[in-house]
């Protein structure tokens, strides 16, 4: 999941964007400039959508305003930074879901979205894996199979005890026999 982080390139946006990046979210940064900032909202999908207000504050309040009401990027939460206060009052009014915060404060936001996320996707795959489990047992009941339950844990055979060390035979008697076999080869080619 990632963040839409819209300001100016700037030599200072690096710093700024490397302090939001501490919250643990990814950060998408991209210029306050159409079609280039929706074209990355469409692509990225951001959990979150963040403004910086310092440079051209005009123009970051009329991005704010279509990003608010576009069709992709309506439901997203917007948080503007460094809003400037002669535009405190107009963003109230034409931005009234927007988040007024500090980097401070949308880093501290950004790490619990995404600790909510993280616990969403959990219980998401969760109820996709019991989900899963019922189709299979509704599926073994109606072709009249009992259902089949989690197997139970094998129980451990014992270890084989171990083998006896094979005898060594006297070496006289070992060599009688490779005697007796020579004789009986020489035997046999005669």
């Amino acid at each position: 999941m990632s963040v839409l982080y819209l300001h100016f390139d700037t030599p200072d946006r690096e710093a700024r964007l490397q302090k939001l990046s501490k919250s643990g979210a990814r950060v998408v940064a991209a210029e306050p400039r159409w079609p280039g900032f929706h074209e990355v909202a469409k692509k990225e999908k951001p959990f979150a959508i963040a403004i910086d207000f310092s440079l051209a504050p005009s123009h970051c309040l009329e991005t704010a305003d279509y990003l608010a009401k576009a069709k992709e990027t309506r439901e997203t939460p917007l948080y503007l930074l460094r809003v400037p206060d002669d535009r405190l009052d107009i963003i109230k009014k034409r931005l009234p879901q927007a988040f007024l915060v500090t980097e401070q404060e949308l880093s501290g936001k950004l790490a619990e979205i995404e600790r909510e996320a993280a616990e969403k996707a959990r219980q998401k795959k969760e109820a996709a894996a019991e989900a899963r489990k019922l189709a299979r047992a509704k599926h073994a009941k109606a072709a009249g199979a009992p259902a089949k339950a989690a197997p139970a844990p094998k129980a451990k055979k014992p270890a084989p005890p171990p083998k006896p060390a094979p005898r060594k035979k006297p070496a006289a008697a070992a060599k009688k026999k490779a005697g007796r076999k020579q004789a009986r080869r020489i035997a046999k080619k005669k």
